[in-house]
């Protein structure tokens, strides 16, 4: 049943998500370097969050939208077979109808109904079926319903039924990649996660455009105290522009800039940062001289407003929380002005690493990250951060590593200079080495 190729055909791959593409940044960054030689991608997907500009505005790249809502009454099992269902068919009826490509690219998780619908269409229509192990849908299952729940064991036999059946596979971490081979059969290549270009440190001068910017929504971004009507400044609560000749400073008394990224799902307890900028709060009113805290939790998700709630709820003097959803654009400028981060991502199954850090590591940015199986294949403590376990080795390193802001000398200064010497090859080296040769082959 396969259908005739071309030289056209081998120039067209197909990258799809099951689930939201703007939320889904790894498979952007494949969309993009594929476009970047020359293919043409149909990036299949829903679309619930803006994608980035990049993937946007490059005109290789088409997105073909998958919207499921399912069923909004009944019980959570038909409702859950119903939206299964719906999804295939209009997945195998998109996989079908589009321009024949040469490759489809699929993220997993979610694997659920798209691993056997993508194995299909890429029988009939002769394509290469590559799975991208980004970690396991039966283990984040596992995360809300437990490990012995049907529809845990029974995502978990669909994985292992259907995932080996496509042709080649990429992994996150060496750790996953084992794991696959031992026990799944499948013999995988690892790509490392890798900031693209876009993350990086911010000059001055758009640290403070984007502050402005926030400082319009949030009043953590405002500046403290009495400003005099007659000061021909620009202020937010970290910088400083002289309006005369455009010059933008740091204030020298401005407070730490705290930031941590989060889907607000059950594989982040956040509980562990609240209860630690509680007791850093501590700290300051003891009498340790340490710097005031604003602290930003960007992204949504589920849990967005249970925290929200904790949140209100906390007796905070020196520490200032908000939650704000970022355009993709902004994100990595905000990284980027940040003084430190915080990773409370702990993989569902001990072998995916959290791509905020890589993404933080890239900004040059120094983190805090809480301790699982294959952390350190990423996170070296002490050398580009620190690992902790629970909410008062966290509040114990925020009091070590800000005890001298905003001076550089310290601890917090030290690793970020490491960042800044050891950066390593970043995510167009890294795929160019390791997918290229994987799309431009049918061997």
């Amino acid at each position: 049943m396969l259908q005739k190729r071309d030289v056209q055909t081998e120039r067209q791959v197909c990258v799809l998500v099951v689930g939201d593409i703007g939320r889904s940044p790894r498979m952007q960054y494949h969309a993009l370097s594929l476009s970047r030689h020359g293919y043409r991608v149909t990036f299949v997907g829903g679309l619930g969050t803006k994608p980035h500009q990049d993937v946007l505005l490059d005109r290789r790249i088409r997105i073909v939208t998958i919207e499921v809502d399912g069923l909004r009454w009944g019980p959570r099992l038909l409702r859950y077979v119903t939206k299964v269902t719906v999804q295939s068919v209009q997945m195998l009826y998109v996989l079908m109808k589009m321009d024949l490509p040469s490759h489809v690219l699929m993220q997993n998780p979610p694997g659920l109904p798209g691993l056997a619908v993508v194995r299909l269409a890429c029988f009939v229509r002769g394509s290469l079926f590559i799975v991208d192990w980004h970690n396991y849908g039966h283990s984040v299952l596992a995360l809300s319903h437990g490990h012995r729940h049907p529809l845990v064991r029974l995502a978990k036999r669909y994985e292992r039924l259907f995932g080996p059946l496509a042709a080649r596979h990429l992994c996150v971490t060496n750790a996953m990649k084992e794991d696959l081979r031992r026990n799944w059969g499948i013999e995988a290549a690892t790509l490392y996660d890798k900031p693209p270009a876009m993350f990086r440190e911010t000059p001055i001068h758009l640290r403070h455009q984007l502050f402005m910017k926030l400082s319009k929504t949030y009043r953590e971004f405002q500046p403290g105290g009495v400003e005099h009507v007659e000061e021909k400044v620009e202020r937010t609560a970290f910088t400083c522009q002289d309006l005369a000749d455009g010059t933008v400073t740091l204030s020298s008394d401005r407070p730490a800039l705290l930031l941590s990224s989060t889907s607000w799902t059950a594989d982040e307890d956040f509980s562990i940062l609240l209860k630690a900028l509680e007791e850093y709060d501590g700290f300051i009113r003891k009498g340790t001289s340490l710097p005031s805290l604003v602290c930003v939790i960007t992204g949504k998700g589920p849990q967005k407003d249970y925290y929200r709630k904790q949140i209100r709820a906390l007796d905070i003097e020196h520490v200032k929380i908000c939650t704000p959803w970022l355009e993709a654009e902004d994100y990595p400028v905000l990284l980027g002005s940040a003084d430190l981060g915080v990773c409370l991502h702990k993989s569902s199954s001990g072998l995916d690493l959290p791509m905020k850090v890589v993404d933080m590591f890239g900004c040059c940015l120094p983190v805090c990250a809480v301790h699982f199986g294959c952390l350190h294949e990423l996170v070296e403590d002490e050398r580009n951060g620190l690992v902790f376990r629970d909410f008062r080795e966290l509040s114990e390193h925020l009091k070590s590593l800000l005890s001298d802001f905003p001076s550089t000398e310290g601890l917090l200064g030290r690793l970020r200079s490491n960042l800044r010497t050891s950066r390593g090859p970043c995510w167009d080296d890294n795929w160019d080495k390791i997918v290229l040769p994987l799309i431009s082959t049918r061997q």
